[in-house]
């Protein structure tokens, strides 16, 4: 399903558009054996009966009476100011004749109600859009505020990152359902991603060991085999070994520095879910020095809140403005072995700072050795919104910028560690970098 536009007044014809994905194939519909199955629709009628709702009676037919409830249910979202829609729920309640704004608590047993409709009727990833378009284009925060309806929603970044950007104003009786939503998501995203980081930087700390003067018993037999094949001696059939390969020792003391510099604006919410989980499952990894920093005009230091993800989470205050030559100044301080360090600015690049002061900090980093990336996005959406004028004088200055999935993460610490060349290495992933103004 794809994301419904957002039209500030929906209307019809943008219904049809924001719900076709869903409601167009028996596949956007729930498939629960105990359901109904006259609910899924069985033809192409059916099908645009419900992308197009009422309107289409003459020309599409009237809708099962099983089908009748999932129309409801997407007029409600989609046709918000509609009969049944979730602005006009003031006639619903018999609070008064007029429609009332979206947000107000007395009409929160009908969004309740609707929560538990989309649950019935559409998959989990259908469901989790659905909530997203009522929390973005509706403004229906009670979802989140009442441990009722809170319990009632499908778990994703995108709710955690509401949950997160709320946290101030949570009431106090719902703040632990929400800290039991956050974990829920964040325990699935440790156990979906931790393997896959965990395992790309260990194989590539180890790629990047070299022992050049190995004892008897650290000698790797078939690496200096191979490094001495050319030192064949066919009189004496033996290698005359002038190479030794050893195993890499190991490391005392962390051997790579990571710094995360997290931008905590509002439009990169889902970015700084997924950058603290990562941090987190670094910060586990003795091999690698892990901080942690956001920042909006302030800069804030988490690092020692790495330990658990959902603390981290909730010490984010996301919104306000952006500072982000400070935050990298902030973070210029913490380095103490610049050839052996990572920065990975995580930000869309709107400097509401001193662009001229980042340029200057960030040509330094460079010169000094610093691995300085730049990800416009750390989620699952598509192309940011970012500024591509500063990207373009970043790109010039040697520091690469891109978007990034979570699923290319693990790849892209992996080659920083093995300090490949960046741009080499997201080329290679078919991800698009900034290229430096001609």
């Amino acid at each position: 399903m794809t994301t419904a536009p957002s039209a500030p007044a929906p209307t019809p014809a943008s219904t049809s558009t924001s719900v076709s994905a869903s409601a167009s194939s028996p596949s956007g519909l729930a498939t629960d054996p105990a359901a109904d199955p006259t609910a899924t629709p069985t033809n192409r009628l059916q099908r645009w009966r419900l992308v197009l709702g009422e309107q289409a009676k003459d020309s599409c037919g009237q809708p099962t009476t099983a089908q009748e409830a999932i129309e409801r249910a997407l007029a409600a979202l989609y046709d918000p100011d509609g009969p049944s829609g979730l602005n006009n729920r003031s006639r619903q309640t018999g609070a008064g004749s007029g429609p009332r704004s979206a947000g107000r608590g007395q009409s929160a047993p009908t969004v309740a109600r609707w929560l538990g409709d989309i649950r019935t009727y559409f998959p989990s990833s259908v469901v989790q859009v659905m909530q997203r378009d009522a929390l973005e284009r509706l403004h229906l925060r009670q979802m989140l505020l009442e441990p009722e309806m809170l319990e009632s929603t499908q778990p994703d970044v995108h709710l955690v990152a509401s949950l997160v950007a709320l946290s101030g104003v949570i009431p106090e009786e719902t703040k632990a359902t929400a800290r039991q939503v956050v974990r829920r998501v964040v325990d699935e995203l440790m156990a979906k991603l931790n393997e896959p980081l965990r395992s790309a930087i260990s194989g590539a700390l180890d790629r990047s060991q070299r022992n050049r003067r190995p004892r008897l018993a650290e000698i790797d037999w078939h690496r200096t085999i191979r490094a001495n094949l050319r030192h064949w001696q066919p009189d004496y059939r033996t290698i005359v070994p002038q190479t030794l390969v050893g195993y890499g020792r190991k490391a005392r003391r962390p051997q790579r520095e990571v710094i995360l510099c997290i931008d905590q604006s509002g439009s990169m919410a889902a970015s700084v879910v997924y950058s603290s989980i990562f941090g987190a499952v670094m910060a586990s990894l003795p091999a690698v020095a892990t901080k942690l920093v956001v920042f909006d005009t302030a800069v804030v230091d988490l690092t020692e809140q790495l330990q658990d993800p959902v603390d981290l989470l909730f010490g984010v205050q996301l919104g306000g403005g952006t500072d982000i030559n400070g935050a990298v100044g902030y973070c210029q301080g913490l380095i103490q072995e610049p050839r052996n360090t990572i920065l990975l600015l995580i930000s869309d690049l709107y400097e509401g700072g001193v662009e001229a002061g980042l340029l200057r900090r960030a040509s330094e980093l460079v010169e000094s050795g610093v691995q300085f990336i730049t990800l416009l996005a750390l989620s699952d959406e598509g192309a940011p919104a970012y500024d591509r004028a500063l990207a373009a004088k970043l790109a010039a200055l040697g520091v690469p910028s891109f978007a990034c999935t979570p699923d290319a993460f693990p790849g892209l610490m992996a080659a920083a560690i093995r300090r490949d060349d960046i741009n080499t290495w997201a080329a290679g992933q078919g991800i698009k970098t900034s290229r430096a103004a001609e």
